[in-house]
Formats: structure tokens, sequence, C-alpha cells
């Protein structure tokens, strides 16, 4: 009986074996080399040569999981090259292919291109263990990818956006069909550019996780933009009722910024924990700017006394808990109704002029 077992074990794997077939990217032509990828194919390796190029996009075919090993090489995307990317004809489309799934890791470095990385409608997805340089408008661009996981990831100046997370933007698409809910962002770093707009983006999606990140290089717009507004219309507080949280832990911060670091606007019941974030130098610019959301800013060991957080809401809900001592938010607004300690109420949204601080409160200060 042992033996009857071991043999269909073993023709078990047999089977599996000859379904799943490794391969080797050819140097000559890697978006060929996709588009005809054989149906066997569950694995396949950048390891014919130390540098590849491709100027179109190298679309990815459907598979249940398909491992994309950069082993160490260089891929040089050309200009108008989305890189490795899932094109969707509509939302039905979208729905099918959420049972893909794609693992890109270990390429020394993927340079040029508009995008490096675009995936769309999958499901525990992951980028691991890779370096984006210079493309021009997002290095990892995540539409409707469910539980996506980017780790150990290096983005290195990217012309505008580092890594976007957001939702689907094809025919039948909305913010709350086709949202990348419960995407970890863990150990990336972000190194701006001149142009940078935003190192990190969140739109419209929930349960999103970022875990030591850091921010650095030269000035952007924003090292974390988080929105929910169903229409982009960021001069209102963000209304997709279906976005309930977020969460930010150990954030490093080392450059100055344009307009501020963190911006929230979260539907007013959204959680969001921001916890553990070090800027390292002085900015001109807010720490953060409130719009809306239920914020828990935690932890903050480290606090300049020109640091200021605005809101542009007149009533914002926030909470600080276990942070320096330095952090000092007053019982009341000063005379001028605008200022309460490093909280400001600046270019406010339309009617409201005057702090309110009822739900503003300051727990485990630091002694």
């Amino acid at each position: 009986m042992r033996w009857r077992r071991f043999v269909l074990l073993a023709a078990a794997f047999t089977a599996y074996g000859a379904r799943a077939v490794d391969y080797v990217v050819p140097v000559a032509d890697v978006a060929g080399f996709f588009a005809d990828l054989p149906e066997d194919a569950t694995y396949v390796s950048f390891s014919a040569a130390a540098e590849y190029r491709c100027d179109r996009d190298i679309v990815l075919p459907a598979r249940q999981v398909l491992v994309i090993d950069g082993k160490g090489c260089k891929l040089i995307l050309g200009p108008s090259s989305n890189g490795f990317t899932v094109p969707v004809a509509d939302q039905k489309d979208a729905m099918r292919k959420t049972a893909n799934r794609y693992v890109i890791r270990d390429f020394g470095s993927i340079e040029g291109g508009k995008k490096a990385v675009d995936l769309r409608a999958t499901l525990n997805s992951t980028i691991q263990d890779c370096r984006f340089t210079g493309q021009s408008e997002v290095s990892i661009d995540l539409h409707f990818c469910l539980m996506a996981r980017v780790r150990n990831v290096l983005v290195t100046k990217p012309k505008a956006k580092g890594i976007r997370v957001g939702c689907g933007d094809w025919p039948g698409a909305s913010t709350s069909n086709s949202q990348s809910n419960h995407t970890v962002l863990e150990q990336c770093r972000v190194y701006c550019s001149a142009t940078t707009t935003e190192a990190f983006t969140v739109l419209n999606s929930g349960g999103v996780h970022m875990l030591d990140c850091i921010s650095e290089g030269q000035p952007a717009d924003y090292d974390l933009f988080l929105s929910a507004t169903t229409d982009g219309d960021e001069g209102r507080a963000a209304n997709n009722a279906v976005v309930k949280s977020f969460s930010l832990q150990n954030l490093h911060v080392e450059h100055r910024l344009r307009k501020a670091s963190i911006y929230v606007n979260m539907p007013p019941k959204a959680t969001v924990e921001l916890t553990n974030i070090y800027w390292n130098s002085p900015i001109t610019v807010p720490v953060l700017t409130y719009v809306s959301g239920q914020v828990h800013v935690n932890n903050i060991g480290w606090w300049n006394p020109d640091f200021i957080i605005s809101t542009r809401h007149a009533v914002p809900h926030v909470n600080f808990d276990g942070c320096h001592k330095s952090l000092v938010v007053t019982d009341a607004p000063d005379a001028t109704g605008k200022k309460a300690g490093c909280l400001e109420l600046r270019d406010p949204l339309r009617g409201q002029e005057k702090l309110d601080l009822s739900y503003v409160r300051t727990t485990r200060r630091a002694m």
C-alpha cells in the first residue's frame, strides 16, 4: 500500500513537471518572447545576458502563476515602453484576469521607459528585490492589484511618480469595483529627482499598508499623497464610502518638499494610522496636510518646533499619541482663529474659516 501511494505521488509530480517548464528570455526580442510564451511556462529567467533592451511593452500572458526572475540583469526600456504590463479591455475582462498572479524579482536595474511595471487586474502578485531608474511617468503602477506586495524595491530618480497604488482606468472600472485593496509596500525607497511629484501615491484603495519605507533625494511635491476622492476633486473631503483604512509605519524622510510631506484626504469615517515618522531636517512646508479622515499620529520621537501640520478642514479629526513634547496643539486657537500650536488652518475648504478643535486629542505626551 505504501509503495502504491509512492508511485501515485511520483506520477503526480511527473505530470506537474511536464506542465511546468522553465524558459530563458532571449536577448534579441524580449517583448516577442513574452507574446509567444508557451502555455506550460511558469518560470522565466533573464539569464542569457547581463543586459537586455526592449523598446516595446512587455505584455504578460495570462497565468495562474508566472515567476519572472531578473537574475540580477539590467533591462533598458525604450522611452514609450510601459515595461511589464497587463492590458485590460474592460471590467469584465479585468475580473477574469484577477485569476492571474505574477512574481517579478531580482532585477539589478530596470532603466527608462514610461513605466517599469504596469500591473493590472491581479490577485496576490509580488514585485521584489529590484531597482527602477528614470521612468518618465511612474516606476511601479498598480491598478486593481488586490493583495499585491512590493518589497525591497529601490526607485531612483523617477521623473514624475515613484510608486502608485490605485484603481482600474478601463471601461466599466470605478473607484469602488477595481481597487488595489490590501496592498503592502515594504522596505521601499524612493530617491526623488528634481521633477518628482509624489514618491508614494495611494488612491481609492482600502487596507493599504506601508512599512519601513524611505523618501529622499531632491525636493518633491509630496512623500505620500493619500486620497479617496471619486472624481479627483481635492477641493472637498473625500467621498469614497468603500475605503475604510490606511496605515503607515516607520517612514524616514530625508529631503525638502514643495507642497507637504504627507497629504491625507480620506473619507470622514476612514482611519489613517501614521506611526513613527522621522523628518531628518526642517522643512518649510507642512509635514502633514489634512483634508479629511480619522487620523492617528503615533510615536513621533523627533519634532522640530518649526514643523507645521496644516488642515484645510475647520474641524479636523486628529489624535496625537505618544509624540514628542514639542508637538504641541493648544487647547484653543489663537486670536486669528486659524492657529493652535503647530496646527494651522491653511487654504481652507469653502465656508470653513475658524478652527474647531473639538475632535483633536493629545494623549501620552512625552515628558
